[in-house]
C-alpha cells in the first residue's frame, strides 16, 4: 500500500511537472526508482520510458487542441529519435551501472547550470507560426532537426527519461521558439519516439509492471494538471524550474553512487 501511494504521488508530480517543462516527468519517475526502489538501472530506465510515453501522449493531446504544437518541426525530429532509440537500448546493455549514475547526473547538472546562468530569451508577442521552415534552406533545416532527433532517442532510450529536458533548451536557445511553444513541439515529439523505445523495453523484459501501472494512472492526472497550469506560468519561469529539478536530481544521484 505504501509502494502504491508513493507510485501515486510521484507519478502526479513527474506528469505535472514534466508536461510544464515539456519533458515528460521522466527525470523525476526514474531517479526515484533507482534511489527508492532500488530498481537495477535497466529496469527503472525501461519501466520510466513506458510512464514518459503515458505522460507525453495525454499531455500532447492537450497541447494540441491549444494548437501549440508546430508539426513541422516536429516531424524530422521524431524521423530521427526512432533509430536512436535502438541505439540507446544498446548501450544500456553494455554500460555498467555505476556508469549509468555517473553519466546521468553529470549530464543533468551541466544542464541545469546552463539554464540556470543561462539568460531567458525574449518570447515575442505572438506565438511562432512555424516560420522555421518558410524561410529557405529547408534540406538543411530538416537535416539539422533529424540529428536532434537522432541525439535525442539516444539519450531518451539510454536513460529512460526522454529528451524533452534537452530538446527544450535547443528549441529555445539555437531555434528562437519562444517556452511555451518549445514545450508544446518537445512533449509532441516525445510522444510518438518514446512509444518506439517503450515497445523495445517492454520486447527486452525491461519493465516493472507494478509501478507502471500506479506510476501511470498518476502521470494520467498530473499531465492534464500540467497542460492546464502551463497556460499560466511565464516562459522564463518554466526554464527556471526545469534547471532546479535537474541541479537537485543530479546532487541525489551523485550522493548514491
Amino acid at each position: 500500500m505504501v509502494e502504491m501511494v508513493l507510485l501515486l504521488a510521484l507519478g502526479l508530480l513527474s506528469g505535472a511537472y514534466g508536461v510544464m517543462v515539456g519533458a515528460g516527468g521522466g527525470f523525476v519517475f526514474v531517479p526515484a526508482l533507482l534511489l527508492l526502489l532500488k530498481l537495477p538501472p535497466e529496469i527503472a530506465a525501461g519501466t520510466g520510458l513506458v510512464v514518459v510515453f503515458l505522460n507525453s501522449i495525454s499531455g500532447s493531446m492537450n497541447y494540441i487542441r491549444q494548437k501549440r504544437v508546430h508539426f513541422s518541426i516536429g516531424w524530422p525530429i521524431i524521423f530521427g529519435s526512432i533509430p536512436g532509440t535502438f541505439i540507446g537500448t544498446w548501450l544500456l546493455g553494455i554500460i555498467s551501472p555505476d556508469f549509468f549514475y555517473w553519466i546521468f547526473a553529470a549530464a543533468l547538472f551541466m544542464l541545469g547550470m546552463f539554464l540556470l546562468l543561462k539568460k531567458a530569451p525574449e518570447e515575442p508577442e505572438h506565438s511562432m507560426k512555424a516560420g522555421f521552415f518558410n524561410e529557405g534552406r529547408n534540406r538543411l533545416k530538416a537535416v539539422f532537426l533529424f540529428i536532434i532527433g537522432l541525439l535525442l532517442g539516444t539519450l531518451s532510450n539510454f536513460f529512460g527519461i526522454g529528451g524533452g529536458w534537452l530538446l527544450v533548451p535547443i528549441l529555445i536557445y539555437l531555434l528562437k521558439i519562444r517556452p511555451h511553444d518549445a514545450t508544446a513541439i518537445s512533449l509532441f515529439a516525445l510522444s510518438i519516439y518514446s512509444l518506439v523505445g517503450a515497445l523495445n523495453q517492454i520486447a527486452l523484459g525491461n519493465v516493472n509492471w507494478t509501478a507502471c501501472l500506479w506510476g501511470g494512472i498518476g502521470v494520467m492526472i498530473g499531465s492534464q494538471l500540467g497542460a492546464i497550469l502551463s497556460t499560466k506560468v511565464p516562459g522564463k519561469w518554466i526554464l527556471q524550474m526545469l534547471s532546479f529539478l535537474l541541479i537537485g536530481v543530479s546532487m541525489k544521484l551523485f550522493l548514491s553512487v
